[in-house]
Order: C-alpha cells, then sequence, then structure tokens
C-alpha cells in the first residue's frame, strides 16, 4: 500500500480507501455482518487507514463503530450528513455514538449546498467543539468543484472519477493543486463494471442491490463501454487495477474508495491492487477512447446520454 497528504490537513491517508456503503445492506446486496468485520480487518491488515461511509448507508456506521473499538488510532473516518430531518448537529451526534468515537476525522455534506450557510456555520461550529477535524462536500459538476475551490473554508471533497468519467475533476485539476484541497475519489469501478467481469445480460436480481434499477439497455451499453478498455489488461494486470490506478494517475486524487463486503474483495481491493502508476503512454492512450466515446463533453449531461452514444458507436 502507498500513502498520500489529504490536501493541507496534515493528515496522510492509503491511496485506496475503503467505500463503507456496501457493508451497510442498502446498496449491493444483503450483507453477512461477521464476513463485513473480516472484509475490514483484511484491508487493515493490507495497510488501508481510511474509512468512508454516511448515516443512509444502513447499519454501515455501527459496523464500523464495533471494529474500531480497540483500534482507533489505525483509522481515519469520514462520514456524510445527507439532509436527516433531524438536522445535522443531531445527526452527528448520533453518527458519534454509533461510530463509538469522540471526533469525526473529515465530515462531509453530501450534496453542495450554495445557499445554505447555516449548514457550513454548523460545520464550524462543531469543529470549534471537537467533534469533527476537517469539513468537505461531496460533490458531482464542475460547478460544484468551482464553488468548493472558492469557498476558503473547506479542507476537501469526494467526487467521481473513472475511465468513464473524466470530468468534472480533470478539467480543475490545476485548481485543486493549488487550493491544496484533499479528494476522495469515489465510483472508479463503475458500480463494478470496470472490474469486467460482467456480460450484456447481466441481472441483478436483489433488489437491495442498486444495480436491480439499471435496465437492461444500461447494462448492455455500459459493458460496451468497458470492452473498449480491455487494452489496459497487460503485463499480468487486471482491468480493475488499471480502473482503480487510472484517478491514482493524477496527483491531486488523494485515496480512491473501493466498496467493499468481504474478506476476498478486501484481499483483492487492498492487496493486489495498489501498485505501480499508469505511465504517459497508456494515459495519453486513455485519453484517445475517452475522446472517440464522447466522454469530454463541455456541456453538463448525463451519464446514459454517454453510453447511448457509445451503443451507437459499436452497432448496438
Amino acid at each position: 500500500m502507498r500513502y498520500r497528504p489529504f490536501g493541507r490537513t496534515g493528515l496522510e491517508v492509503s491511496e485506496v480507501g475503503f467505500g463503507a456503503w456496501a457493508i451497510g445492506g442498502q446498496g449491493y446486496g444483503a450483507v453477512d455482518r461477521a464476513e463485513a468485520l473480516r472484509a475490514l480487518a483484511v484491508a487493515e491488515e493490507l495497510g488501508c487507514t481510511l474509512i468512508d461511509t454516511a448515516g443512509v448507508y444502513g447499519d454501515s456506521e455501527g459496523i464500523i463503530g464495533e471494529f474500531l473499538s480497540g483500534r482507533r488510532d489505525r483509522w481515519l473516518v469520514a462520514t456524510k450528513y445527507s439532509g436527516q430531518e433531524q438536522g445535522l448537529t443531531k445527526t452527528v451526534e448520533d453518527q458519534l455514538r454509533r461510530l463509538r468515537l469522540d471526533t469525526i476525522d473529515f465530515y462531509q455534506l453530501h450534496w453542495t449546498p450554495r445557499d445554505r450557510d447555516d449548514l457550513y456555520k454548523q460545520l464550524h461550529r462543531l469543529r470549534a467543539d471537537g467533534k469533527i477535524r476537517f469539513i468537505g462536500v461531496s460533490l458531482y459538476a464542475v460547478e460544484e468543484i468551482d464553488y468548493a475551490l472558492g469557498r476558503g473554508d473547506l479542507d476537501g471533497f469526494q467526487v467521481a472519477c473513472s475511465l468513464l468519467d473524466p470530468e468534472p475533476l480533470l478539467p480543475r485539476r490545476d485548481a485543486v493543486r493549488a487550493r491544496g484541497l484533499g479528494v476522495l475519489v469515489r465510483s472508479s469501478l463503475k458500480s463494478g463494471f470496470l472490474a469486467g467481469k460482467f456480460a450484456s445480460d447481466t441481472r441483478f436480481p436483489d433488489p437491495a442491490d442498486q444495480r436491480a434499477r439499471w435496465s437492461p439497455r444500461q447494462v448492455a451499453e455500459t459493458v460496451a463501454a468497458v470492452e473498449r478498455f480491455r487494452f489496459l489488461e497487460a503485463n499480468g494486470r487486471s482491468l480493475l487495477a488499471a480502473a482503480v490506478r487510472y484517478p491514482l494517475a493524477f496527483p491531486e486524487v488523494s485515496t480512491v474508495l473501493l466498496g467493499t463486503k468481504t474478506a476476498a474483495q478486501a484481499r483483492m481491493n487492498f492487496g493486489e491492487v495498489p501498485g505501480p502508476g499508469l505511465d504517459g503512454a497508456t494515459l495519453e492512450a486513455i485519453r484517445s477512447v475517452q475522446r472517440s466515446l464522447g466522454l469530454f463533453d463541455r456541456q453538463p449531461r448525463r451519464f446514459w446520454a454517454a453510453v447511448r452514444r457509445i451503443g451507437r458507436l459499436l452497432g448496438r
């Protein structure tokens, strides 16, 4: 495992972090609690030091709290406020109890509010009270990165970045580096599709799996897009490893979060995925495929508009 600074916070984080949505049982199917605890233990053994969760991820925070007992000093914990009716301050207090923590290392708003100064003021009060250490937002668009950069009181943000999602992060890399914000990358595997293990007729029968809502066309077109990156499977490197190392090719990225729910997944995610970065020639080949697929559109657009274009390009 390799480690990187988390912006200018003074924290150092593992390049691959534990994405804990999956172990909550609401998002990627039912969870065996004992197996989730084993997955966390394997991740720790292999050098993972950061875990990201949220209060709306089912029982994720409760499982993490059980796991962290006696090993708090080995982990940095990130979680989020997702607009719960009870309000931000009460939500944080409840999360501290579930996580069995005195303070949360990185606390994020699960979206990027531009007209809720009251939320940012509450975050600052919670930090002053020692209940959180650093503050950030989870965002989705270039305009939201610009907003985060302009606030001046945020320590980092979380954003999607993958072979199929070079935007919104890449257009703002220079500004992010100059500002010194920490960056958590989510969805580097595009809900698992960039692991390269799904076929065009794959279905997800578990209603607790958010991918069960994907239409057959969405699945087929995403698989078709993934196939364009098979050239990355070289010299014993898996497509999964290449997909994770893609955002890590950019020094502005602090850590890539990988959803993990079993010990076997943990051994892959934290044992086999970390490794040498992608070289310049490989990155240029990736950019060529991305350009051919129209993934650098300047105007905001939904992902499925892009995959429909990909389907047409491949004659589907």
